[in-house]
């Protein structure tokens, strides 16, 4: 970052500070999300805005190897209390925080003291893939579902501030909102705290497309639209911060965990995307299956090919196996299949009259995951099964546990790392730094809970993303 890009971004922070102060905002948030996929933040006062802008924000670098639990571990780049970064904040995106009055939130890019970009910094990543496709002349539009699980009194366990053993091995949650899934007795208990949700959404301006109740007890959805790939992730990060916002305004505790109880329905982080040349998308109206065209397929391939290795990005804990279970529409399956629930790559047409609508969505994801690691890790993979001019292979139709259980995805962390680490695209594009810094919080997070129970995984996790 140069000098006069930030001398620019003062002048237009002194603004935007004065616009957010006569709205009687007083302090930002400015966010990153680490490898473990919590959401960090460092807040300034809003009079300081234009300072951050200026000179960033400080922050420890050790957050790249800290866990879920808040312990950390140490890779052969990044570790110990060492060295400071630099947090600058991105104006574009800067959101006055409807649910918490007072506030107003932006997403940080991280950088060194030198002014070069940190080659751990999640989001610059996402970006420069961003940038790699458009390079090819692809766009991508992405859009995360977010499913959360309403509870009362907490996340249900006897200390929610859990650590490392011993585990809380805590009853369930006790959730809001009663009926069966997908029930509209469920979003009527809930009317106005959904209500909330949504017009809070509104008045920050982003579009939601749907809100349900989902199928386990006190579990719900949003969908918003599509973005750019870092647009779209943190639209991710700011949905799920406002429903917190929301949730506590209402006494209610939201859990994005990939699961509130073993051996029931976890939350799903679905992924969805298509590839654009201009106006034209390349889902559709083409001589591919079901219409794709060649590029489409080619990179609807390479993320196919690269679930197993992409699990340990987009279901990064060990809570994430026990919801990536068979025949629970979790995506369990390494296959593709025309509007299939259980494929973890599920294909949509749209309408004939709706030439936004063709899309694939990746199934096999959950809200543990880092959303700027997902969209850019998913967009090399997709661009590598454009190099290697990969096409898919026959869709599967039905439940792919009963036909196709030689393809099951790992079904652990342990198992999906190993292809992580043996992924050759996934280094490269994430560069060293990134890809050891992910792999020695998987590993170590594999460690934290390799004793734990599955109902003791589910209560450690459940609260903490």
């Amino acid at each position: 970052m140069g000098t006069g890009d930030r001398e620019q971004a003062q002048a237009r922070a002194r603004q935007e500070a004065d616009r957010l102060t006569a709205q009687g905002i007083h302090g930002i948030a400015l966010t990153w999300v680490d490898n473990a996929g919590l959401t960090r933040v460092k807040s300034v006062p809003t009079g300081r805005l234009a300072h951050s802008a200026r000179r960033g924000v400080g922050m420890s670098p050790v957050f790249d190897v800290y866990l879920v639990d808040d312990s950390m571990t140490t890779s052969p780049h990044i570790g110990g209390p060492d060295g400071d970064l630099r947090l600058f904040p991105d104006l574009d995106r800067l959101t006055a925080l409807a649910a918490q009055p007072g506030w107003a939130w932006a997403p940080a890019d991280r950088y060194a003291q030198s002014g070069l970009e940190h080659p751990t910094c999640q989001r610059l990543f996402a970006r420069r893939m961003a940038e790699r496709a458009h390079g090819r002349g692809i766009a991508l539009r992405m859009g995360f579902e977010t499913e959360w699980v309403v509870t009362t009194g907490g996340t249900g366990g006897t200390d929610d501030t859990p650590g490392p053993g011993p585990y809380n091995a805590a009853p369930g949650p006790r959730y809001a909102g009663t009926g069966p899934a997908y029930g509209m007795a469920r979003l009527v208990d809930l009317s106005g705290y959904l209500a909330d949700v949504l017009d809070t959404l509104h008045t920050q301006g982003v579009e939601v497309l749907q809100l349900h109740p989902e199928y386990a007890a006190g579990q719900f959805e949003v969908s918003v639209a599509p973005a750019d790939p870092v647009g779209a992730a943190d639209l991710a990060v700011l949905v799920r911060e406002t429903i917190r916002g929301v949730s506590a305004r209402h006494g209610l505790t939201p859990l994005f965990g990939p699961v509130a109880e073993a051996g029931t329905v976890g939350n799903g982080g679905h992924l969805h995307l298509s590839l654009w040349q201009g106006e034209r998308n390349l889902c559709r109206d083409g001589d591919g299956p079901h219409g794709m065209t060649a590029t489409s397929e080619a990179f609807l391939a390479g993320v196919l090919r690269a679930l197993p290795a992409l699990l340990a990005i987009g279901a990064p804990s060990p809570a994430s196996y026990l919801r990536l279970e068979p025949s629970r529409w979790a995506g369990a399956y390494q296959c593709w299949g025309l509007e299939n629930r259980e494929a973890a790559l599920r294909f949509i047409t749209g309408a004939p009259d709706d030439p936004g609508g063709a899309n694939a969505e990746v199934k096999c994801f959950d809200p543990a995951a880092n959303p700027y690691l997902v969209t850019g890790a998913v967009i090399a993979a997709g661009l590598a099964g454009l190099d290697a001019g990969l096409t898919l292979p026959p869709p599967v139709s039905g439940d792919p546990a009963r036909t196709d259980r030689e393809r099951r995805l790992p079904t652990s962390l342990l198992g999906a790392l190993e292809h992580f680490e043996d992924s050759a695209v996934l280094r490269e594009a994430l560069g060293d730094p990134l890809f050891e810094s992910i792999a020695a919080v998987r590993r170590a997070e594999a460690a934290l809970f390799e004793k734990a129970t599955p109902q003791e995984i589910a209560a450690a996790t459940r609260g903490r993303y």
